[in-house]
């Protein structure tokens, strides 16, 4: 019997439906062509390395880490030789001149390529994916080395240790702070947003609740709740079900039949004495008992028939698929190797975002199969579709990398 990530699906092996071919589907070169042409970064002359197969070579590195920037390059030509216009063939380059041509590339394309591209992919069959027709979706954030470079450490800064547990000093690589949404059915990584490592993750989820949608329940961890962020989240028409301190002031003004209690939240102080500008939530507490901790959620979903308290505590826990996704991208991607090892800002956000398009490409395809194969998404192995993705670019080459 096949194990999970050779699971047959109308009579092929999963890894059978995994090739860099079926990946361009989920980044189609038409798509990658537009972006370029309208941020002005595409070839307009005749280069060894064109601007849309340099794009495909960012992602291809979301997939290699070890390997050289030649190596990659030449399981990528390899892999793409048949979809190339008129079966065309490019030579590979030296080191200088693929970071030359990332170079001429630059981060912008690479960022409104995933812009356009990621979205969430679940569909009403997707096991998981939807509450009460709400599309689930997850607020987090994390954070990833990046190559110590001087100019690195100037734009993205690094970790302070004050002396608390007898550590001081900084930590040895520049971070990148980054805040996504991921979408729980599919762990599909679909918005982000990045900074240096010294602007706080609040600050991020402001921004990025900018971008929820009304066909979306939002989870977050207690370190989002605010006023604010909560009336951002309220005023785009999302749903949300966060965790809230202990400390946290709610006005209690109802108990509810399942336990639960509709209590009001304000801007400030003086306004929950006046009660002016106060918005309804509905408060859920419940203990974990292996933790012994209570834990304190706020909704938006008041209807206490619709959407018991008991099902939202249990649907809160779905939160953590964030380490899942975030482990995906951060480790297996890349085989525990977790920082980028472009030299510069610029590379290194580039080279993130290729990141994430390598993730979602491979999301995308996992997703299919498990369609096909009538499971969860998760039952699928992420791990053994990296590694077929990397076995097939090395073995797709069916030429010299010298041929011209």
């Amino acid at each position: 019997m096949p194990g999970i990530g050779q699971r047959k699906i109308e009579g092929h092996r999963f890894s059978d439906t995994i090739s860099f071919a079926v990946i361009s589907r989920f980044i189609p070169c038409e798509k990658i062509l537009s972006v370029l042409d309208h941020s002005k970064k595409g070839t307009k002359r005749s280069r060894l390395l064109p601007a849309h197969i340099m794009i495909y070579y960012i992602i291809a590195l979301g997939f290699y880490f070890e390997s050289s920037s030649k190596e990659v390059l030449r399981y990528l030509l390899g892999s793409l030789r048949d979809l190339l216009p008129n079966g065309s063939l490019i030579p590979t380059a030296c080191k200088s001149a693929i970071s030359q041509a990332r170079t001429r590339i630059g981060k912008e394309p690479v960022i409104a390529l995933y812009n356009e591209i990621v979205q969430p992919i679940a569909t009403d069959k997707t096991n998981g994916a939807y509450y009460n027709n709400k599309l689930l979706v997850v607020i987090d954030g994390s954070k990833i080395d990046v190559a110590d470079t001087e100019e690195n450490s100037t734009y993205f800064g690094k970790q302070k240790y004050g002396g608390f547990g007898g550590v001081k000093g900084e930590g040895a690589f520049p971070l990148m702070r980054f805040l996504s949404l991921i979408e729980v059915g599919t762990h599909v990584i679909f918005e982000t947003v990045y900074s240096k490592f010294s602007t706080g993750e609040f600050t991020l989820g402001k921004i990025l609740l900018e971008k929820v949608k009304p066909n979306m329940l939002v989870l977050a961890d207690r370190l989002f709740f605010s006023y604010e962020t909560w009336k951002i989240g309220v005023d785009k028409g999302a749903e949300l079900l966060w965790r809230i301190k202990k400390n946290t002031k709610l006005k209690i003004t109802r108990t509810l039949p399942d336990g639960s209690s509709l209590a009001k939240i304000y801007p400030s102080e003086k306004e929950s004495k006046n009660d002016t500008n106060g918005i309804i939530v509905r408060l859920i507490e419940y203990r974990i008992k292996e933790k012994n901790e209570l834990y304190r959620l706020a909704t938006t979903l008041l209807d206490h028939i619709e959407a018991p308290a008991e099902e939202l505590a249990a649907l809160y826990s779905e939160r953590w698929t964030v380490e899942t996704a975030y482990d995906e991208l951060k480790n297996h991607t890349r085989e525990k190797k977790v920082f980028l090892k472009s030299k510069t800002p610029d590379l290194a956000i580039q080279e993130f975002y290729g990141l994430l398009l390598a993730h979602y490409a491979i999301r995308g395809v996992m997703h299919e199969a498990a369609l096909q194969a009538n499971l969860p998404p998760d039952r699928l192995s992420f791990i053994h579709s990296i590694r077929v993705v990397r076995r097939k670019l090395k073995t797709f080459s069916g030429f010299s990398p010298s041929r011209v």
